[in-house]
């Protein structure tokens, strides 16, 4: 058991939380189908959170030093306006209870990453297999996962999609 990742593309964020949580984020009707039954275009990232481990990833490519107050993900689901974190209700459960939450990725990564060249792989993957926060099995894992987020990423860019992230506690 552990905290698992899994990204994706979809049209906009309704599409996301409908297929990641359920109709209009209510988890209670999620038919307990996944991605796959979606047709969405996905992948498991295991423990590779958006924030720390992928904001490290963006880093490198772009040259610069990491700092997690810089720009982010966005939380999508659950939606703080319609249930704020710590308020309760009687007789409900909360979003907030169900180790459930979406996030979308700013379009600035998206970018980064669907621009990463072939030829700058090694020296990120070198970087990122170094970070404390990941747990790569070897070099080549590193660099597969940098692959399939790029590729993820210029697929999203070709359809004027975002790119999500569904992490299940």
């Amino acid at each position: 058991m552990g905290i698992l990742h899994d990204y994706f593309r979809a049209p906009d964020t309704s599409a996301a939380i409908d297929w990641s949580v359920g109709p209009d984020g209510d988890w209670d009707q999620h038919s307990g189908t996944g991605l796959d039954e979606h047709g969405v275009d996905w992948f498991d990232a295991k423990g590779l959170d958006p924030n720390v481990v992928l904001g490290q990833l963006i880093a490198f490519a772009k040259g610069i030093p990491f700092d997690a107050r810089a720009t982010a993900p966005a939380l999508v689901w659950p939606d703080e306006r319609l249930w704020p974190q710590g308020e309760d209700r009687p007789g409900q459960e909360s979003p907030w209870e169900t180790g459930l939450f979406l996030q979308q990725l700013p379009d600035e990564w998206i970018a980064t990453l669907a621009e990463i060249h072939d030829e700058h792989l090694p020296l990120l993957a070198l970087q990122w297999l170094d970070i404390p926060e990941a747990n790569f099995a070897d070099f080549i894992d590193v660099q597969d996962t940098i692959v399939e987020f790029r590729a993820l990423a210029r697929r999203a860019r070709d359809h004027g999609h975002g790119v999500y992230c569904k992490t299940a506690i």
